[in-house]
């Protein structure tokens, strides 16, 4: 029987009874139909999934005692960012869902020239913790017990310049000067990838991505739509560098 994982923003310890927050509850207990003595598993993000099992279930709340914890060793040695700039709705969950599931360690959401989606202060706050819902989400699913680093959408300029210094920068450019199968990588520096959204970088945007440190990296011979090119490049460089085999 497959275990049900569920993530809750509680600090957790085994022999400690939680109350679950109402929407892990209602998932737990309404969807997936769990009972007083039914097993699932919670994470924090804290690397440690700890078994646990429903103690009561009601109206008001749903009880779960915390039996055990262990450390999860399934993430990616190489440390992958995703710079990616804003696509339009679902294009956009499926780009941070898959991302999740190819185990990058950062999502950095950019505003550029040709990016369709526009933003006030209000929708940007409640794009960032959909996305991270999302996010969450593909963890539960994919046995992650750490989720990536979101940042909320800002200017592409602005994210550039926050970009560690120490690590590998590329945008996908096929004309690029370098390819997966000659990039020379040290896994511990890290890499940052750039992404533009469904119309590309602008001219503007390039020289911002270059006076950033970021050079271009060949793709093969085919263009491909943002929603998978990212995705396309953390498999070809998970496979290289990381742990996908």
């Amino acid at each position: 029987m497959r275990l049900t994982r569920a993530y809750v923003e509680l600090a957790l310890a085994a022999g400690n009874c939680i109350a679950l927050p109402e929407d892990v509850a209602a998932h737990l207990v309404r969807v997936l139909r769990l009972a007083p003595g039914d097993p699932c598993t919670l994470f924090n993000g804290d690397g440690r999934d700890y078994e646990a099992r429903i103690v009561s279930a009601n109206k008001r709340e749903v009880l779960a005692e915390v039996v055990s914890a262990h450390d999860v060793d399934n993430e990616s040695p190489l440390r992958i960012t995703l710079l990616q700039g804003i696509a339009r709705g679902e294009k956009m969950d499926l780009i941070v869902q898959k991302a999740t599931e190819l185990g990058v360690t950062a999502i950095l959401p950019v505003i550029s020239e040709r990016s369709e989606v526009k933003l006030d202060a209000e929708r940007a706050q409640k794009r960032y913790a959909h996305w991270r819902s999302v996010a969450i989400s593909a963890c539960e699913q994919s046995g992650r017990a750490r989720v990536p680093q979101l940042s909320a959408p800002q200017p592409l300029q602005t994210t550039v310049v926050q970009v560690a210094t120490d690590a590998v920068k590329l945008t996908l450019d096929p004309n690029g000067e370098h390819s997966v199968a000659n990039l020379e990588l040290h896994v511990a520096s890290g890499i940052v990838i750039a992404l533009g959204p469904e119309g590309g970088w602008s001219p503007r945007d390039r020289e911002v991505l270059q006076a950033g440190g970021f050079t271009g990296l060949r793709l093969g011979p085919r263009v491909l739509r943002t929603e998978t090119a990212g995705l396309a490049a953390i498999a070809a460089l998970q496979s290289r560098f990381g742990d996908l085999c």
